[in-house]
């Protein structure tokens, strides 16, 4: 996974100042994962595979944590861990619509809408109660095709969502290389 320098990183929750290029360089960063990350195929079973790995790490962490993977309206993998609330519900179904209508990063959404100043939020046509522009749902990509999915993760801060799915992404996808 990876990291930047703490005392560099853009923290999206945060209401301090932060330092001078850190928002850009995550826009980039979070650019650099939607390139890594194109699958050749996604099917169920990898849809499997994958929401287990989340469950596995969301354990091995013991993180309160809900995962979603979602393909069109039908969803192919659900799981609640321990700790998680039903708030993480509403969070996970906010954070996936916004994955899926953008079809990129829902934290990438909320980052490019504070470019400038501001927030996507602060937009009338943004509905917030509907979507949520915060980090934890990425669209499984497939290469030559486009976003064909959203795996999305909720209990957790933000960025935190994020670079769980991340992680379980890039794991996923090496080991369809072996198999």
């Amino acid at each position: 996974m990876t990291q930047q320098d703490s005392g560099t990183a853009f923290d999206p929750d945060s209401s301090a100042e932060q330092p001078a290029g850190a928002l850009e360089a995550l826009i980039a960063q979070i650019e650099a994962e939607i390139v890594e990350l194109q699958f050749p195929r996604f099917t169920r079973d990898d849809a499997l595979n994958l929401g287990l790995l989340l469950v596995e790490l969301g354990k091995d962490g013991n993180m309160p944590i809900a995962i979603d993977i979602t393909k069109g309206e039908q969803v192919l993998f659900h799981a609640a861990l321990e700790g998680a609330t039903p708030d993480n519900e509403h969070w996970v179904r906010a954070k996936q619509r916004t994955a899926a209508r953008y079809e990129e990063p829902s934290l990438l959404v909320g980052l490019r809408g504070r470019v400038g100043g501001g927030r996507i939020e602060d937009n009338a046509w943004f509905d917030q109660s509907r979507y949520a522009a915060h980090g934890g749902s990425f669209p499984v990509y497939v290469g030559g095709v486009g976003a064909v999915a959203t795996v999305t993760v909720s209990g957790l801060p933000q960025k935190a969502d994020h670079d769980l799915v991340v992680q379980a992404l890039r794991e996923i996808r090496g080991s369809m290389r072996l198999g």
